[in-house]
């Protein structure tokens, strides 16, 4: 998914989980009943020609192949191919649509490739498949690892690249991911690669360009379910830029070409509630937890509930959350994230910070998760820890999510920035008044009592006379893991945060991001900024790159309680 922020258009930004990767491969001589694999049947064929060209397969042709590979390993065990395109499609059929005991059949069937093997050296499958599995499971550090050894093995194999890209996404290292996604696009041009490239415009803050791209590969999609993914995201943009009548014609289309699209169902109630449909909102929820049963679609309908005052409704749907996250850790699914989210606004904060420093000491240092630890710290009365992750969150040279800058603006007036917290929490009410059934309320009603501004006009953009995105000054004691902790944290990205073990110093980041573009950005993004209307077939290098974030040497050392 990503460039800065690469928002996962399959699933909630919420748990910044991994794009759906279409990572089954073509096994060499299918079409013909040979050690490589089965003679596949109408619907398993149309499975494996939508696959190698990048595009998602019908669910009912999916399933149609996995029931081919099933049947044909009953009898030929020792087919180390075969095994790694069922593998995939495990992976494949459990993260579209959220069958986690699917990942645990993966994990057996791409062990057993790589245990057989092939004879080709450049054969990559079961190791790409490995890495979708751990980018599923959001165990990004894995996933990184097993594609890097794919790629090592196959560098020109297209497939390699998407699992990068997620990987390096879920890890917070946006000039890897770029450098992959660039490497992708001279591989493969297909629906998944232009999926990507759109989020990426997105993140980027080009919002025209992604939804220039996205309406072109509507226009181009050649099956019923690629339309409607192309759909959805055109719905995503939509409501992202506060228009959420548009955003529902969109999700209504895609559900016309997909009435199975649960993410076009997930996606309708969050920009019905905008439109005061609240009881359809309920049902479309619903509608899609019965198809998907996702922790973070549980986790907005209880949002929704406690909006309305129907406690009742809204504990359910937190318990379901819960149980949810539970299940799919059953089956190594990293839930942390969005169980966090749950817990820091009706939970234990303290708890929620806990669990995120964990997330950050693995090496998850993602512009979403920076936005959660920021939030629960917040939450947990530390504002000052909260600031240097809520300012790597909303950083220049990426897209301004309502969300982030609202979590932000908060944070600033706990600290009395009235300036920086009227600004922030005005972009987030300027970019999607709606942003969220609780906290769109709260930001309308801090930026009431914050007030105008001083007689006489701001001295500075900002309003409280300092320079614009000066870096913030670091308290002298901020976040870490506990103590108890023993496990050293995973290489950062330059400019994030590190959650070091107990004893060794924690560097926070300045606000302070280069407004410039990084090297890999052609002058033509430069000069045009972010909202440019250039078309995206203009852009002549790698819009994604991310710019460059200074380093604050200001260090601190803390337990935690």
């Amino acid at each position: 998914m990503k460039s800065e922020t690469l928002k996962n258009a399959a699933v909630s930004t919420l748990v910044g989980a991994t794009l759906v990767t279409g990572v089954i491969l073509l096994a060499p001589g299918w079409g013909e009943e040979t050690s490589s694999g089965p003679v596949p049947k109408p619907p398993a064929a149309r499975a494996m020609a939508a696959a190698g060209a990048g595009a998602p397969a019908a669910p009912a042709d999916l399933k149609a192949l996995i029931g081919d590979y099933e049947h044909w390993l009953h009898s030929h065990p020792g087919d180390g191919q075969s095994w790694a395109v069922l593998g995939a499609a495990y992976v494949e059929h459990g993260t579209r649509f959220a069958r986690p005991e699917d990942f645990s059949k993966a994990e057996e069937a791409l062990g057993r490739a790589r245990e057989i093997g092939t004879e080709e050296p450049d054969d990559v499958r079961a190791l790409v498949g490995t890495a979708a599995l751990a980018n599923a499971r959001h165990d990004y550090a894995t996933a990184r690892h097993w594609g890097e050894r794919a790629r090592e093995r196959a560098p020109k194999a297209w497939t390699v690249y998407p699992v990068l890209v997620d990987a390096y996404n879920g890890l917070g290292d946006y000039k890897a991911a770029g450098q992959a996604m660039d490497r992708l696009q001279t591989l493969h041009s297909g629906p998944r690669v232009r999926d990507r490239e759109a989020q990426i415009y997105q993140d980027r803050g080009w919002r025209e360009d992604a939804a220039t791209l996205a309406h072109d590969m509507t226009l181009r999609a050649g099956t019923p379910t690629e339309k409607a993914d192309a759909l959805v995201l055109q719905g995503d943009l939509a409501w992202d830029r506060g228009e959420p009548a548009e955003a529902v014609d969109h999700y209504d289309k895609a559900l016309a070409a997909d009435p199975g699209s649960h993410r076009a169902l997930a996606g309708r109630a969050r920009a019905l509630v905008a439109l005061d449909r609240t009881s359809d909102a309920q049902r479309d929820y619903e509608e899609a937890l019965a198809m998907a049963p996702l922790p973070e679609y549980a986790l907005r309908a209880g949002e929704l509930a406690v909006s309305l005052g129907l406690d009742g409704d809204a504990a359910t749907h937190f318990h379901q959350v819960r149980s949810l996250v539970q299940a799919a850790r059953a089956h190594g699914v990293d839930g942390d994230l969005v169980l966090a989210r749950l817990e820091t606004d009706h939970g234990d904060a303290e708890s929620a910070v806990r669990r995120l420093q964990d997330e950050w000491r693995h090496g998850h240092r993602s512009v979403h998760v920076a936005d959660a630890m920021g939030w629960a710290l917040y939450r947990a009365g530390r504002a000052e820890d909260a600031l240097p992750f809520a300012q790597l969150a909303t950083k220049q040279g990426a897209a301004r999510h309502a969300l982030f800058l609202y979590h932000r603006g908060a944070i600033e007036r706990a600290l009395g920035n009235e300036g920086r917290a009227r600004r922030h929490i005005e972009e987030a009410l300027r970019t999607n008044p709606d942003f969220s059934p609780l906290r769109a309320p709260a930001a309308r009603e801090a930026l009431e009592a914050l007030g105008e501004p001083s007689p006489g006009g701001p001295l500075d953009v900002d309003g409280d006379g300092l320079p614009d995105e000066e870096p913030w000054e670091p308290p002298a004691r901020v976040a870490e893991p506990s103590a108890s902790s023993s496990e050293a944290p995973s290489e950062a990205p330059s400019g994030a945060p590190s959650v070091a073990p107990s004893g060794a110093p924690f560097v926070t980041p300045s606000a302070s991001a280069s407004t410039g573009p990084s090297a890999g950005v052609s002058s033509v993004g430069a000069s045009a900024g972010p909202e440019a209307s250039v078309a995206p077939s203009q852009r002549v290098a790698q819009p994604w790159a991310s710019p460059s974030v200074s380093t604050s040497a200001a260090q601190g050392v803390a337990g935690v309680g």
